[in-house]
């Protein structure tokens, strides 16, 4: 059971313009209005690119920034391939949730290679790992109205997880402190779209 005492880290990638920093945020701020110290370190890639950008948040008893290798409770990955990349930060019972919706990068274009399967890459994931949970988030926040949704599909996605520290409540209040009023109600439908669509898997 985790506690104030311990610590819970989470990882969260994807690339530049989908939403990573925000939802690290939220996370972050939830769990300071929980009571948890909080560290978190940022990593930006050549993000108008579509450069790789990554968070690491650490909630509890810290003693560095930095995840150490296989010590990710939870691996958010916001595009698939990436998800595939923070792998060494994850052991067997890390729970890995990721939008199956790939970003193919210009330079595989450019050298002529192609894109590895994602359907491959779920079933070696599955083989591996005990806790996988692949979801189409570029699908539900464009059926929600915009697939600039995807991060709180995802967020949503993390809520359902019976392990995360934090309720659902706590971190709904912090994306109504980061978001404007307008947002709110599509972003609080994201979120409770990608909570039922791991709830059921």
């Amino acid at each position: 059971m985790f506690n104030k005492e311990n610590s819970y880290n989470i990882y969260i990638c994807g690339v530049g313009g989908q939403g990573i920093i925000k939802s690290s945020v939220i996370i972050g701020e939830a769990a300071m209005n929980e009571g948890y110290e909080v560290v978190m370190s940022e990593i930006h890639g050549m993000s108008q690119r579509g450069g790789v950008v990554s968070t690491e948040l650490k909630m509890g008893n810290y003693k560095s920034q930095i995840i150490d290798e296989g010590m990710a409770d939870i691996i958010l990955s916001f595009e698939p391939i990436e998800a595939v990349r923070a792998l060494n930060k994850a052991n067997k019972d890390t729970k890995i949730i990721f939008n199956t919706s790939p970003i193919v990068p210009s330079t595989l274009t450019q050298l002529n290679q192609t894109y590895p399967n994602v359907d491959n890459m779920i079933s070696s994931l599955k083989e591996n790992y005990n806790y996988v949970y692949p979801i189409d988030g570029n699908k539900v926040a464009i059926e929600i109205g915009n697939i600039l949704y995807l991060n709180m599909v995802l967020l949503g996605g993390v809520l359902a997880n019976d392990a995360f520290p934090l309720s659902k409540k706590s971190v709904i209040k912090s994306m109504k402190n980061n978001l404007p009023p307008k947002f709110h109600e599509i972003n609080l439908d994201a979120i409770e779209k990608g909570y039922d669509l791991i709830k059921s898997s």
